[in-house]
């Protein structure tokens, strides 16, 4: 049963790290349901070092793409991906400096289910507004190397809004793309690009602090959680970056404020 545990939460994951409602918000609240009965701390680390999974599935389907040294590149797209990455680690210091002075304050406050409800709808209701207010705006980013570093500092303020469990890394970097000028595809892909060091460095930093003590139980759901999570997320990058070529992000703001409601709805039913 806790094989069949991990991998329910292996596909939550795949599903929601990438799609703009939730990963963590999704997790806590799945895990209300299907207690895995491991330990409060395994768990803990399970719930951020699963998200590697995931990450790994944007740089096996971007590796070309992300590698500055490959052979494949002329000179000019090798320039042009390190200027990528360089955008790229500029957005991430404002969430690793606010993260790292915050974030067990963050987990012993806001890691749970009522936090999440609040804000699946709150910035449910933020992706409709923005949206609507987008309407009639053209963006002036319209591919990642007319992304400035000024916007990448931004969007990456943004992303510190996420430490709030809810709220939606990808949510809240793509609300703040949207926002300052760039184009629902450039926001995305920016977001899945700013989460390959957010999420190794947040995975790090888990492991070290839960130790290499694993029983071969924890082990093996930890090993089944991640591979889940990687196939999943390959369907999951694929379905959105095509979902956006043609649709804006109401849905899934629809979609975040219907969950936040039943959520809220259940704890009250509970008292």
């Amino acid at each position: 049963m806790i094989i069949l545990k991990a991998v329910i939460l292996g596909i939550v994951e795949g599903l929601t790290e990438w799609l703009p409602i939730s990963s963590t918000g999704h997790m806590i609240l799945v895990n209300e349901f299907i207690n895995m009965q491991v330990s409060p701390k395994f768990m803990d680390m399970f719930l951020v070092v699963i998200q590697l999974g995931a990450i790994l599935a944007v740089v096996v389907l971007n590796f070309t793409r992300l590698n500055p040294f490959s052979t494949k590149k002329t000179s000019v797209e090798k320039k042009q991906t390190f200027l990528l990455w360089q955008k790229v680690i500029i957005a991430c210091i404002p969430a690793a400096v606010i993260g790292l002075i915050f974030n067990n304050y963050m987990e012993k406050h806001f890691m749970n289910a009522h936090v999440v409800a609040f804000t699946l709808v709150l910035y449910g209701i933020l992706f409709i507004i923005i949206e609507n207010y987008n309407k009639h705006r053209q963006p002036v980013i319209n591919t990642l190397e007319e992304l400035d570093y000024k916007r990448a500092f931004i969007i990456g303020v943004f992303q510190v809004l996420a430490l709030v469990p809810g709220t939606s890394r990808s949510g809240s970097t793509i609300i703040g793309g949207l926002l300052f000028g760039t184009s629902r595809y450039v926001a995305t892909e920016f977001t899945f690009f700013l989460a390959i060091p957010v999420m190794f460095g947040a995975s790090f930093l888990k492991i070290v602090k839960f130790g290499l003590n694993y029983s071969m139980q924890e082990l093996v759901v930890l090993v089944v959680g991640m591979i889940v999570a990687y196939i999943v997320s390959i369907i999951s990058i694929k379905f959105l970056l095509r979902y956006i070529k043609n649709n804006d992000f109401k849905a899934f703001g629809w979609y975040r404020i219907i969950l936040g409601l039943i959520v809220f709805a259940y704890f009250i039913v509970l008292g």
